[in-house]
């Protein structure tokens, strides 16, 4: 009744207010059309249901706009109250168990990794730890977050790590005037894998200090028929596309040229590296009509220096001396005017779904795979390059992850999140990822910490 009467109060209230207003210009003197006018809108657009219409469209299209932070936000509290338990509990039930795993975490020496599935129904984020590699002093990290299924990020961790590792033994070697062996195999057209096979690739013992999300997950092919017809639309999938015409081989590049002044140029190494994984897993892919693409965000340590690169929309951030926030990556979106251009130039669009989108399918202006984009290079999987002296920053630690924690948190509060977490036996990576979870990423959520406080990751692995 009380409300009723509010109501009835508020309506009353209104009426009086406009019928005063309604006096007050109706002595207003106009000429005779500009007068005709204002009577129009006195009697039909000022009138309360006419108001109280066109500010429920204005909240409507409001309401639009934030959706997808919104959307958010309700399925985060949509699952808390489907599963009322505490945080412990919560905690426990992503960690899972091998047998439904809904966790994956590894400590190095000064490095861990954290990643959950999340509220996605299967985990399509890898990653990488490799300290010290074949005891050169230079350390390998990364993280690729696949979508459209794990046939790319699985793809991108198995062989183009692999490659990068390989490179890096000979390159070191060479540098340092040793003979070279060069590996036996060298899989220049990887094959989509078996949905009945399960053999786990990293069989070298060279590389056994690496490993991802991929261990404990399937390696079937996974092709969303939705995303396909969607891909599809945006360029007919023809037989001449399947095939991809004739296979792609690796072109073998010397040694040399990736060495100047004795010094390795991971810049030029990685950029080639990457299009040449690329350019095979495309070509895996037509032929298994896959569509699925990855990020793939990779950095490099040698001496006191950090190389990164970057494909999409994966980050990286450090922590200088004084506690401030440096990127290391800078994500690839399709509305940045760059990207943008470069995409309409090449006959595409982006388009608002959300999120803006090239094609209006993928969120990612870059990345690895993603075949039918790839085509016309409406998506392209050319890395960007950075080179940090680490001595000019004096770093704290560096963070390295998926945009499922970026998603809920800004580079400055990830930093500080971490730096008053520091000293936990895992540098706050299961902590960050956890919050970024419970704040309502919807996305897999992978996070990477390296520790640079008494940095003795070069001879970790010879003790």
């Amino acid at each position: 009744m009380e409300d009723e009467l509010e109501d009835r109060v508020l309506h009353q209230t209104y009426l009086s207010f406009m019928k005063i207003f309604s006096r007050f210009t109706s002595g207003v003197a106009f000429d005779t059309p500009v007068s005709y006018l204002w009577k129009m809108v006195r009697l039909y657009l000022l009138r309360s249901e006419v108001v109280i219409f066109t500010l429920a469209i204005i909240i409507f299209f409001m309401y639009l706009q934030t959706i997808e932070l919104w959307s958010r936000t309700l399925l985060s509290r949509l699952s808390q109250a489907m599963n009322p338990m505490n945080a412990v509990q919560r905690m426990k039930l992503l960690e899972g168990s091998e047998a439904d795993k809904q966790s994956w975490e590894l400590k190095g020496t000064l490095s861990a990794v954290y990643a959950i599935k999340g509220r996605r129904m299967h985990m399509e984020d890898k990653f990488i730890i490799n300290e010290n590699i074949n005891n050169t002093g230079i350390s390998l990290f990364a993280i690729f977050d696949g979508h459209g299924g794990e046939f790319a990020a699985n793809y991108a961790k198995d062989h183009l790590i692999q490659n990068l590792h390989n490179k890096v033994v000979e390159l070191s070697a060479f540098k340092e005037g040793k003979v070279i062996t060069p590996p036996k195999e060298t899989p220049e057209e990887p094959k989509p894998k078996e949905p009945e096979t399960n053999t786990n690739v990293e069989r070298k013992t060279s590389f056994k200090k690496s490993a991802s999300t991929a261990d404990d997950t399937s390696r079937k092919e996974i092709t969303d028929p939705q995303l396909l017809a969607q891909l599809t639309k945006a360029r007919p999938i023809t037989r001449e596309v399947r095939s991809g015409g004739k296979p792609v081989k690796n072109v073998n590049i010397p040694l040399a040229s990736y060495v100047d002044k004795g010094k390795i140029n991971f810049g030029k190494l990685l950029t080639d590296e990457v299009l040449a994984a690329d350019r095979l897993l495309v070509e895996a892919a037509k032929r298994s009509m896959n569509v699925a693409g990855t990020t793939a965000l990779i950095a490099v340590l040698e001496d006191n220096y950090l190389i990164v690169a970057n494909v999409g929309d994966s980050r990286g951030v450090m922590c200088d001396s004084r506690g401030n926030a440096i990127p290391v990556s800078f994500d690839h979106k399709p509305q940045q005017v760059r990207e943008q251009k470069r995409i309409e130039a090449a006959g595409g669009y982006i388009a608002f779904n959300g999120v803006w989108r090239v094609a209006g399918i993928l969120a990612t202006s870059r990345a690895m795979g993603d075949y039918p984009l790839k085509d016309k290079k409406f998506v392209i999987a050319d890395p960007d390059i950075l080179t940090f002296n680490l001595d000019d920053h004096k770093p704290m630690f560096l963070i390295l992850a998926s945009d499922g924690l970026w998603d809920t948190f800004t580079n400055e509060e990830a930093i500080k999140f971490i730096k008053e977490r520091l000293d936990e036996p895992d540098y706050g990576a299961k902590s960050l990822t956890l919050q970024a979870y419970y704040r309502g990423s919807v996305d897999n959520i992978t996070v990477l910490i390296i520790n640079f406080l008494n940095n003795k990751i070069a001879v970790s692995s010879s003790q």
